[in-house]
């Protein structure tokens, strides 16, 4: 026989109403923590599941997000993803994760139809924020809670959005180097299928501009996101150069092990012949033979951020004020970078 409401209600010794209100987890519950617990454990010894979309129908929720993330083969990504699914749990939410594999038609693809789940609120790790800004604005137009999260750079966002500044990292990352001598760089630029992202390039050229370095000083190499394409790249940037790079900064950290790989194959040592470092600080970068320098972003705090942001819109669709929350980002040296070797 189907365990009904009332059978949970009753073995918990708890009113209908008060038994709802619990299981289906709203905000108003008034009911102290020893009775939701008790409850919940009476619902699970009945086995009592709720029907989702029927308590959707009567409440409007579903208690669900969605996240939206670029590529599960980046760990980077698998660990902020792990660090939100953790912070919705703290609301009582569940998360569903999509990925657009790095491929910015299915991103496009992947926005449209994640809006239409079984969820009420979507956050997304997006390439290029300009390339969506009318699919954003609609979406808070018709108060759709939505964080967008990207990094610095362009005009300001029409929807919430948590957004990474790679400035400070990268000028203290260029710093370190450039104090260890080093006036020759390599950048390896890991990009989605049909993506142009510039910002960092710019900071990079900036950057050394300002240091009176001329474009005969770097060299900026393309290729996709995978490892084989940054090793590939790699191999363009060391092997039979003469004037090879003694830095490589690779957008990411997986880029960057690539690279490691590469001067392995060609002989060259890292640090000794070549520095390097990578974009993101995953969680593998201080347990790798050679530990990898890294400029970090801060994935706990913008994971909070971004609950918070979602949660808050959720409750408060009609709000009228757009907030963006900015972090910088960390330079962390490992020992993957050294002095410039002598010409």
């Amino acid at each position: 026989m189907k365990v009904r409401l009332k059978d949970v209600a009753a073995r918990a010794g708890v009113a209908i109403n008060t038994a709802s209100t619990i299981l289906n987890r709203r905000p108003n519950s008034w009911a102290s923590k020893a009775t939701e617990q008790r409850v919940f454990v009476a619902a699970e010894e009945l086995g009592y599941k709720p029907n989702r979309a029927a308590v959707a129908l009567r409440s409007g929720r579903f208690n669900s997000i969605a996240l939206l993330l670029p590529d599960l083969h980046n760990p980077f990504y698998c660990a902020f993803a792990d660090l939100l699914e953790r912070e919705a749990e703290k609301h009582r939410y569940d998360t569903l994760i999509e990925s657009w594999r790095m491929d910015l038609e299915r991103e496009r693809h992947c926005l449209g139809d994640i809006m239409d789940r079984e969820v009420d609120g979507v956050a997304a790790l997006l390439s290029d924020h300009a390339s969506h800004r009318e699919f954003l604005a609609d979406q808070f137009k018709r108060g759709r809670p939505f964080v967008a999260l990207s990094q610095v750079g362009g005009a300001a966002l029409p929807v919430d959005s948590v957004l990474a500044d790679f400035t400070g990292g990268l000028r203290d990352a260029l710093t370190a180097l450039w104090e260890l001598g080093h006036r020759r760089f390599g950048f390896i630029c890991a990009l989605a299928s049909g993506q142009c992202d510039i910002q960092r390039q710019k900071l990079f050229r900036g950057m050394l501009t300002d240091r009176g370095l001329g474009s005969d000083g770097y060299q900026f190499v393309r290729c996709d996101h995978t490892s084989e394409g940054a090793y590939q790249a790699a191999m363009q940037l060391l092997r039979g150069n003469l004037n090879r790079p003694t830095a490589i900064i690779a957008m990411n950290d997986l880029a960057a092990i690539a690279t490691m790989r590469a001067a392995t194959e060609l002989g060259i040592s890292i640090p000794k012949d070549l520095s390097l470092v990578g974009v993101d600080d995953i969680p593998m970068a201080s347990y790798l033979p050679v530990s990898l320098t890294s400029i970090a972003q801060p994935m706990l705090q913008m994971a909070e951020r971004t609950c918070a942001l979602l949660f808050d819109r959720i409750e408060n669709p009609t709000k009228a004020h757009i907030e963006q929350a900015v972090f910088p980002t960390t330079f962390i040296p490992r020992e993957s970078i050294g002095r410039a070797p002598s010409r």
